[in-house]
């Protein structure tokens, strides 16, 4: 990507775009938009749905990011419409504890507010803590300490309350 397209700017490089989710997980950003002449990047993150809108210039020679997607992953479904899934923010390894001589964030049967952390998930060596988003009971936990977790993965089922 040394060479220069239109206007005499380089596209964004994979590098960049890496650099960049890892600082909006840092500062905890869900959205971020960039513009660069022609060129222009949104990317947002959060519980529902990562939407990256990617719109290159004519001449720019790079194609599109498309994220991977993993239909063959199956999503558990609730077990009833009463409880809420809490799913992960970003792909990483899922820890239940910040050490492992510390006592789990939280079990079967506790309940969690909006900003109760319930997990971390490693990603980059970056340690994620996640929060509840939600008032409730946990129900079930759906991953076991240190699983390796998917973007959007369910991670625990909580009993709105």
């Amino acid at each position: 990507m040394s060479e220069d397209v239109a206007g005499g700017e380089a596209p964004f490089d994979l590098d960049r775009l890496r650099e960049l989710i890892e600082l909006m997980e840092t500062h905890g950003l869900t959205e971020v938009s960039l513009r660069r002449g022609d060129e222009k990047w949104r990317l947002r993150r959060g519980s529902s749905e990562l939407v990256q809108t990617v719109s290159y210039p004519a001449a720019a020679v790079a194609p599109p990011i498309v994220p991977a997607s993993s239909p063959a992953t199956p999503q558990p479904e609730p077990e009833s419409d009463e409880t809420v899934l809490i799913t992960s923010p970003t792909i990483g390894t899922f820890y239940t504890a910040p050490t492992p001589e510390d006592p789990p964030f939280v079990t079967v049967g506790k309940p969690v507010q909006p900003d109760t952390i319930v997990c971390i998930v490693e990603a980059m060596k970056v340690f994620n803590q996640i929060p509840a988003e939600l008032s409730g009971t946990i129900v079930e936990i759906l991953v076991n300490n240190g699983d390796a977790v998917e973007f959007g993965q369910p991670l625990f089922r909580v009993r709105p309350g």
